[in-house]
C-alpha cells in the first residue's frame, strides 16, 4: 500500500440530495492532503426509435454528458471552498464496476470510494453485483461506504491472518495493516487488529477418546501460539495490547464481533480473487462479511494482483426501442 495521493469517488446519481459517500471521500482527501476526483459512469442504454424520431446518438451522448458534468461541478464547487483539490469526470461506459475501474486508472487513483450498491446479498455466488465485481477486480483499495455517519476519530479494525489458514498470501497482511494505519492516523482515529483462528485444529486432536483436560490444554496452546503469531506480525507497528483482538472463531463471526465490540467505523480486510468454480464454492470472507457489517469496509489486494478489466471503454449501449403495436 503506497501513500494515498489521489482518491476517486464514484457516485451513482449526481442528482441525489444526500451524497454521504462524497462527504466521506472529502474527509479522507482533506486528512491525507490528497486530490479528489468525482466520477460518474453513465451506463443506461440509449434507445433508438426505429421510426427515425430519435436524435443522433452522438448528440444524445454529448447532452447527457454535459448535464451530468454540470451536476458534478456543482458538487465539486462546494468542496473546493473547503480547500480540497477536486476534479470531475463523466464517461459513457458499462458495466458500472468496469466504468469505475477505468475512471480510477485514468486518474491514477490510489483509492476508490464507492457507495455500497446493495446491502443484502443472500447468494454470494451471484457475483454480478457492482459491489462484488468491484471488490473482485480492483487492484487498488476500495472503500465501500455503508452508512451516512461521518468519521469522527474513527476506530479502524484491520483483519489479519498470520497463519494464512484461509489461503491469504503472507504479504497481504502487511498491505492490510499499512492501509488501516494510514487511514486511522490521517483521521485521528485508532487502529485495532483482529486475528481469527481455529482454537482446536484437527491435526492436534488425538484420534482416540480424550479427557476434557486435554482439549483445554490444546486450546490454551493454540491461543498462546495465535498471540505469538499476531505479535510477530505487529512487530513493526505500535498497536497497544488492548487493541489486539485474538478470537478463536471463524473469521466471519470473529471480525463481526470485534467490529461491534470496538464500535469500528471501518473494517479493513484482504480479498483474493479466485477464478472459475473455486470462486463459487470457496467464496471470499470479504464478500460474505459485507452483509454482516454495518460499518464501512475497506478491501485491499496483494501487491502482485492485476485487474482483469480491460482499459478500452465500451461507450454507450445503443439499443432498438421496442415496437408497440397500435390497439385496434
Amino acid at each position: 500500500m503506497h501513500a494515498i495521493h489521489r482518491i476517486l469517488v464514484a457516485i451513482k446519481d449526481p442528482r441525489a440530495k444526500s451524497l454521504h459517500t462524497v462527504a466521506k471521500a472529502a474527509q479522507l482527501a482533506r486528512a491525507l492532503n490528497a486530490s479528489l476526483r468525482i466520477f460518474h459512469g453513465i451506463n443506461e442504454p440509449i434507445y433508438l426509435d426505429m421510426a427515425g424520431f430519435t436524435p443522433p446518438v452522438d448528440l444524445l451522448e454529448r447532452e447527457r454528458r454535459e448535464i451530468c458534468k454540470q451536476q458534478l461541478e456543482r458538487i465539486a464547487a462546494r468542496l473546493r471552498r473547503l480547500g480540497i483539490t477536486v476534479s470531475t469526470a463523466v464517461e459513457w461506459d458499462f458495466p458500472a464496476y468496469e466504468a469505475i475501474l477505468r475512471g480510477a486508472r485514468d486518474f491514477n487513483a490510489d483509492l476508490i470510494v464507492a457507495e455500497c450498491h446493495a446491502t443484502h446479498h443472500r447468494a454470494p455466488w451471484l457475483l454480478r453485483f457492482t459491489d462484488w465485481e468491484l471488490l473482485r477486480t480492483s487492484a487498488m483499495p476500495v472503500l465501500l461506504v455503508k452508512n451516512k455517519r461521518p468519521y469522527r476519530r474513527p476506530r479502524v479494525l484491520a483483519a489479519v491472518d498470520p497463519s494464512h489458514a484461509f489461503a491469504k498470501p503472507a504479504k497481504l497482511d502487511g498491505e492490510i495493516l499499512r492501509c488501516g494505519a494510514t487511514v486511522a492516523n490521517a483521521l485521528g482515529g485508532a487502529l485495532h487488529v483482529v486475528y481469527a483462528f481455529d482454537p482446536l485444529p484437527l491435526q492436534l486432536i488425538p484420534d482416540t477418546p480424550t479427557a476434557p483436560a486435554v482439549f483445554a490444554q490444546i486450546e490454551a496452546t493454540t491461543i498462546a501460539r495465535a498471540k505469538t503469531a499476531l505479535d510477530r506480525t505487529l512487530r513493526v507497528l505500535k498497536v497497544p495490547p488492548d487493541r489486539r483482538h485474538v478470537i478463536g472463531r471463524h473469521p466471519i463471526d470473529a471480525i463481526a464481533d470485534a467490529a461491534a465490540q470496538t464500535a469500528s467505523s471501518i473494517v479493513v480486510m484482504g480479498a483474493i480473487s479466485r477464478s472459475g468454480l473455486k470462486r463459487v464454492f470457496i467464496g471470499n470472507t470479504a464478500e460474505k462479511l459485507l452483509d454482516h457489517l454495518p460499518c464501512d469496509v475497506l478491501v485491499v489486494k496483494p501487491p502482485h494482483f492485476r485487474s482483469p478489466v480491460g482499459r478500452a471503454r465500451r461507450g454507450a449501449q445503443v439499443l432498438a426501442a421496442p415496437v408497440v403495436s397500435p390497439v385496434l
